[in-house]
């Protein structure tokens, strides 16, 4: 019996009228023991016909510690609370539990938590690049412009040169290299120059506008023209969860960030919308095929045939007017231009 992970949030299920329509497969186990490895879409996939409704039936112990978070060996059980399903944790396993140790008390790190999906497929988008969403925030950025023995690429451990406005900046940088333009397809908008990840690199002294900076890490060969982009303190949130968007939503996917032309499970791809929109880090998002006509040949009228869905695709990193999204699911190889509307029950 395979055996997978859950974590969740309590939210309120009464809006989706689960009475009538339980989203719980006919088939679904009873109960389940977390082994690493699993994650949260796997097992929401084995016991509800539509994954993202999983935080509709989550059901948090309050007598377990941090009963939203999911750990190996712990066992998720569906249990039927006043007539309605529930996914709960019947159980903790060594991992999950808090051990404790005199005269101390040891909590295992929310890290080893089972994640909602599989992280190494999106690891480098989250940790680093950036999103520029104007010519004028790019160009305002700090710039590299010349290394301590003035050869043109540098790599880690080479001092460099950068000019820029960096009073109240941190000492810790991302480096990052002009990459393409995301444009909305529909509207024609600029929606972000893609920021390549080049590395990382450490402020050592500021006079004025210029600063003297040393190379920490570098992913390819640091350039004249590179930008710096100040590191977020408390980092990229990783413990997201699917979910539906709370409103209506329709967009496109824009671009495939692997440049291929086909696109499959894991991979990440541009969506046309972002936080302007209320995209959240964990939306759902489901993928239509374009529209396609047939000629009816009794009346040589040119018919539009009806869109079927064909894959999901969930949010993991919003920008301000476009998104980063992973395929989940994908009957058949994805393109871009291919439609984006919120699930449906």
């Amino acid at each position: 019996m395979r055996r997978f992970a859950l974590a969740g949030i309590l939210l309120c299920m009464s809006t989706l009228g689960l009475a009538s329509d339980s989203p719980i497969k006919s088939d679904s186990p009873s109960k389940y023991t977390v082994e690493k490895g699993d994650t949260l879409w796997d097992i929401s996939t084995t016991f509800l016909d539509s994954p993202w409704l999983w935080p509709e039936i989550w059901h948090a112990n309050p007598q377990i510690k941090n009963p939203h978070l999911i750990y190996p060996g712990d066992i998720v059980s569906l249990v039927y609370i006043n007539g309605q399903p529930r996914l709960t944790i019947s159980s903790r396993g060594d991992t999950g539990r808090t051990i404790k140790l005199s005269p101390k008390i040891r909590v295992m790190p929310g890290e080893s938590a089972i994640p909602a999906i599989p992280l190494s497929a999106v690891r480098s988008y989250l940790q680093g690049g950036h999103v520029f969403s104007s010519e004028e925030q790019l160009n305002n950025s700090p710039y590299v412009f010349a290394s301590k023995d003035g050869r043109l690429a540098s790599a880690a451990g080479d001092k460099v040169y950068a000019r820029g406005n960096f009073a109240g900046q941190n000492i810790r940088f991302d480096i990052v290299r002009r990459g393409d333009q995301i444009v909305d397809p529909e509207t024609n908008e600029l929606l972000g120059l893609i920021g390549i990840d080049v590395g990382t690199i450490n402020l050592s002294r500021v006079k004025e506008d210029i600063a003297s900076m040393v190379i920490q890490e570098s992913k390819m060969e640091l350039k004249p023209g590179d930008r710096l982009v100040r590191q977020d303190a408390n980092g990229l949130v990783t413990t997201f969860f699917p979910r539906a968007p709370d409103a209506p939503i329709e967009g496109i996917v824009t671009a495939n960030l692997g440049n291929a032309t086909k696109i499959a499970r894991f991979d990440t791809v541009v969506i046309n919308k972002g936080e302007r929109e209320s995209l959240r880090q964990g939306d759902v998002l489901a993928i239509y095929r374009q529209a396609e006509k047939a000629i009816d040949p009794f009346t040589n009228e040119a018919v539009s045939l009806p869109s079927e869905r064909i894959g999901l695709v969930m949010v993991y990193r919003p920008f301000e007017k476009m998104s980063y999204g992973i395929v989940l699911s994908a009957k058949e190889d994805i393109e871009v231009g291919y439609i984006l509307k919120s699930p449906q029950l």
